[in-house]
This record gives structure tokens, sequence and C-alpha cells, in this order.
């Protein structure tokens, strides 16, 4: 039981990580060329970096709210799993630390989602010939692993 606690407490950090890491890269989308990547909040070319052409867009805030909100509600869920862990009588599962991850996992599916639908493709980049950056996927790999330690949260119990 404690190398499963442990297992998932490592893997819930490597969530958080992962989540900072594809909120604050700009590399979301990758032009095939290699003349510049674009992010949620720069568009990075050979010369720099520089503001988005569509930065003002609602879309584009939404995915940057739901990024933001999934960093903490997956920290909230690490905090309230530590405490739950040291304060929780024997017996008792951890219920709030599920419920705070499954809403990570829900603010990361509809940020990603959002910008899948609105931006993956490149066109409204410039970089038509394109293909997903490593922030793109580390966000769906966050999806994976936060919805299946939301769900070991809610099965597990304290012994």
């Amino acid at each position: 039981m404690l190398v499963l606690l442990a297992s998932i407490f490592v893997v819930h950090i490597a969530t958080v990580i992962m989540l900072f890491v594809s909120t604050i890269a700009n590399v979301w989308v990758v032009s095939d060329l290699g003349t510049g990547s674009v992010g949620l909040w720069k568009n990075c070319t050979t010369g720099g970096c520089g503001d988005l052409s569509y930065a003002g867009e609602d879309a584009l805030k939404a995915v940057q709210a739901f990024m933001i909100l999934s960093i903490i509600f997956s920290v909230i869920s690490l905090v309230v799993f530590v405490f739950q862990l040291f304060t929780m009588e024997k017996g008792n599962r951890f219920f709030l630390s599920g419920a705070t991850m499954l809403v990570c996992w829900l603010c990361v599916m509809v940020g990603a989602s959002i910008y899948t639908h609105h931006y993956a493709n490149g066109s409204i980049n410039n970089y038509e010939p394109s293909h997903h950056g490593y922030s793109f996927i580390l966000t769906w790999i966050c999806f994976c692993f936060s919805f299946i330690i939301g769900i070991l949260y809610l099965v597990l119990r304290k012994k």
C-alpha cells in the first residue's frame, strides 16, 4: 500500500510539473520548416519571440484560463492529499483529493479541446506545414494522468 501511495504521489508531482511546462512553454504548434513555434503566450521565430496575432481572441483567453486553473487545482489536490495522508483516520477514502484532481482533469480537457478546435492546425499562425509541439502533447498526457490519479484517489482507502 505504501508503494502504491508513493507511486501515485510521484506521478502527481510529475503531472504538476508537466502542466507547468506545457502551459509556460511556447511550443504548442511547431513549423515543419523549423522557422518557429507558437504557444499560449508568444509566437517564437528564429529572430525572437513576439506577441500572438490573435492574442485578444476569447478562445485563446479561455485556453489560458483553463490551463492556469488546471495547475491550481492540481497543486491544491497534491496539498490536500499530503494533508489527508497525515490527518485522516484509517479506513477513509481520499475523496477531497480525488474530487479536486478530477476538477483539474476537467480544466485540462476543456482547455486542450478548445485549443485543438481553434488553433492546432497551424493555419491561423501562418505555419501551414506544421505539427504539434511537445507542450500540446504534454497537455494531453496530463489529461490522462490527472484522470487516472483522480480515480485512484477516489478508490484508495487509508490503511
